[in-house]
């Protein structure tokens, strides 16, 4: 007696392994094969364009440069290379300055943005003096150039002569930029926060959350990441400005580089603090607009934007 178990078993050649094979086999269309010809030809057609604008554009630019009548003479004030790798380990000292205050100026303003986000976002009646305070803080270093507020900052303190009050002028400019910064972030972060919906906090309220654990769990968190990409547009801006204490004295690349070109009117060491300054901020801008796009792509796969 056969067993139906067996019978019905596929066998080598079945329909099952037809199918596999001619799920190998498989070929498009022949209207699928010309869209897809055309837009391999529309693609190339693209790059040769592009290649061509680009070449004309830039060669068009760079023969200008070239042929200018000053451009020797902009050659050696402002790209002496030999001279410029030689001041290059001062700049480079200089520029660990910059990277410092801007380590201990980022995390600061960080805090200080945050809680004055926080404070202008609160609906307790109890915090409206704080409210208030808050908004002219950010109204008033928002609408004053960092420049003022360093200069006011650097030697204003020192000429109350306060005791207790340092004249330490790297204190002074990190502190300088930090007021600053933080009017700027505080908006940034207020502005995500006002973008979470209504519902959310309702309905974490009904899922039994207090307010703080509703602003931790279910609104910062959502927050944050919609204001990721201006934040670091604020970073690599925080990083850049980081050159403006150097009024104050402090030796940052930007000071070394003054230094140096004082003793011999020549310009390269501008240059090379320059070039110090986009290694750093280069990849950072690329990373911002890579976190953009994909931010813009997640709001896109959920119908939000």
């Amino acid at each position: 007696m056969n067993n139906p178990v067996n019978s019905t078993a596929p066998e080598p050649g079945s329909r099952a392994s037809s199918h596999s094979q001619e799920s190998v086999h498989w070929q498009p269309s022949a209207l699928e094969q010309s869209r897809r010809k055309i837009r391999s030809e529309q693609n190339r057609k693209n790059i040769l364009i592009a290649t061509a604008s680009s070449v004309l554009v830039l060669g068009t630019l760079l023969t200008i440069l070239v042929t200018s009548p000053g451009f020797e003479s902009l050659s050696d004030t402002f790209f002496a290379w030999a001279y410029g790798v030689e001041i290059l380990p001062k700049v480079i000292l200089g520029f660990t300055t910059n990277i410092m205050l801007t380590i201990i100026a980022g995390t600061c303003v960080s805090i200080f943005g945050l809680i004055l986000a926080l404070t202008r976002t609160s609906r307790s009646p109890a915090l409206t003096p704080f409210r208030i305070l808050a908004t002219i803080y950010v109204d008033v270093f928002r609408g004053v150039p960092m420049l003022l507020i360093i200069l006011l900052v650097g030697f204003g303190i020192p000429a109350l002569r306060l005791p207790g009050f340092t004249k330490n002028v790297l204190i002074l400019g990190t502190t300088a930029v930090i007021i600053t910064y933080s009017a700027y972030v505080a908006e940034v972060l207020r502005s995500g926060i006002l973008t979470v919906h209504p519902s959310q906090r309702a309905a974490a309220r009904s899922l039994g959350l207090s307010n703080f654990q509703t602003l931790r769990h279910v609104v910062l968190p959502q927050a944050l990441r919609r204001v990721t990409p201006p934040l670091l547009n604020d970073l690599v801006a925080l990083i850049k400005d980081t050159g403006l204490v150097s009024i104050l004295g402090v030796t940052d690349a930007v000071r070394a580089a003054q230094i140096s070109s004082s003793r011999s009117f020549n310009y390269t060491p501008y240059v090379m603090a320059a070039i110090l300054f986009l290694i750093v901020t280069v990849p950072l801008t690329r990373f911002t607009d890579r976190t953009m796009r994909r931010a813009i792509e997640r709001q896109n796969a959920q119908g939000l934007a």
